[in-house]
């Protein structure tokens, strides 16, 4: 995906990540990842994000957590989903659309700042359409031994070029370009569950 000439950001998927691979351990759980990393750490990240699009299993997650002393604001959130809630959520917008208008809505909402992709199965899903331009990755000194994995089942092969690697306290940071390739075809274009 080119953005070169289009005034938008970069799309990017972004995780934390376990040493073996789990972005969340068991029953999802990701208060592992507080305790190696926080807002300081990586600002410049922060900076250029301006909108989030997340899956609904992974909101209904960050829902769940309470973690009142992490304060991160990457711009508007956008929830992908087949089942919006009743009630609307203060801050946050619910998608029912196709996948690559969900990437376009939110990337405009971005204000010509990185798209931000979170979630597992979400972000195999823009993979597989080539709508990923980066993906950056958190590397956190645990193992967890279970959990969920970065990515889904039947992603298939994804070749990246790494780019830079920084660390900040014990967490290393990875980013990679996503090398051009042409969409999976067959592969439904539907909101995240």
């Amino acid at each position: 995906m080119s953005t070169a000439d289009s005034g938008l950001g970069k799309v990017v998927v972004n995780r934390s990540m376990s040493l073996d691979g789990f972005i969340a351990g068991p029953d999802h759980a990701m208060d592992w990842i507080f305790d190696h990393l926080d807002n300081d750490a990586f600002p410049d990240v922060m900076q250029a994000t301006g909108a989030m699009l997340i899956g609904r299993g992974t909101h209904e997650v960050s829902m769940r957590m309470a973690v009142e002393d992490i304060d991160y604001d990457g711009g508007p959130v956008f929830v992908l989903t087949h089942r919006p809630p009743d009630e609307p959520q203060r801050g946050v917008t619910f998608l029912t659309c196709g996948l690559e208008e969900a990437v376009a809505t939110a990337r405009a909402a971005a204000g010509g700042k990185d798209l931000e992709i979170l979630g597992a199965d979400l972000a195999s899903q823009c993979l597989r359409q080539g709508l990923v331009d980066e993906v950056l990755v958190y590397v956190v000194p645990v193992l967890l031994g279970n959990g969920v994995r970065f990515s889904t089942p039947g992603l298939g092969r994804i070749d990246l070029e790494p780019f830079e690697n920084r660390q900040s306290g014990s967490v290393t940071m990875l980013r990679f370009r996503v090398q051009d390739r042409e969409p999976a075809r067959g592969g439904a274009s539907a909101a995240a569950s």
